[in-house]
């Protein structure tokens, strides 16, 4: 199995280079390419054509998001997993209906890191647990909620699986809140995902906030 090609933007170039050499250091996991804005994260990215972004969301000359939407709009596009440094960051939902497919903050282990880029290049979407809550709790107070989605497509059983996509459960935790096998679910979040023309989960959460089916917490 070949390895899992990544491309790593950032404009601090001690976070650019540290975060390429964790990654070095893997034997599935190879540094194709690097960037220091948002600019040159598009180039390269269509030049060294990586699986894995991995995408600062404050950077110059082209900031994090806009990159994000034109690297995922064609064909084959890799799979973008966005760097923040804080978990309240405002962005971050513009983020994921960007096409982001996950949100790690700077701070993360290396362990968790490259854990996050296998899922990530696996075609799954990681969103750290704060990430969720508080970026639901967050755009709530901060947004007007925009004209909700149609759900019609979709069973009671499959939004009672959108809503706890949203709220930041994998598959296996889904599974065992409703009682049901792991690739019971694993069928519902396909079909989620094919009826709402939705790429991947991390734009299910943007869905179902979008939709009103998640009730921030306050505690978040």
């Amino acid at each position: 199995m070949s390895a899992v090609r990544v491309v790593v933007a950032d404009d601090q170039e001690i976070v650019r280079a540290g975060f390429a050499a964790l990654l070095g250091t893997q034997p599935d996991l190879a540094v194709v390419g690097t960037a220091s804005d948002g600019e040159e994260a598009v180039r390269v990215c269509r030049e060294a054509r990586p699986d894995v972004v991995l995408m600062d969301v404050r950077m110059p000359v082209m900031d994090g998001i806009e990159a994000t939407r034109l690297i995922t709009a064609g064909d084959e596009a890799p799979r973008v997993l966005m760097l923040t440094t804080f978990d309240l960051d405002q962005h971050v939902y513009d983020a994921l209906v960007a096409g982001a497919s996950g949100f790690l903050l700077k701070d993360v282990t290396a362990e968790r890191l490259f854990d996050a880029v296998r899922v990530v290049a696996a075609g799954e979407a990681l969103l750290a647990p704060s990430v969720t809550r508080r970026l639901i709790a967050e755009f709530a107070r901060l947004r007007p909620r925009p004209t909700p989605p149609r759900l019609d497509a979709l069973t009671p059983r499959e939004v009672d699986v959108l809503k706890l996509i949203a709220a930041g459960l994998s598959n296996v935790e889904i599974a065992v809140r409703l009682v049901v096998g792991e690739e019971t679910i694993k069928t519902h979040v396909s079909r989620i995902l094919h009826k709402l023309g939705l790429r991947d989960r991390a734009q299910a959460v943007a869905v179902a906030y979008e939709a009103g089916l998640v009730v921030p917490r306050s505690d978040a």
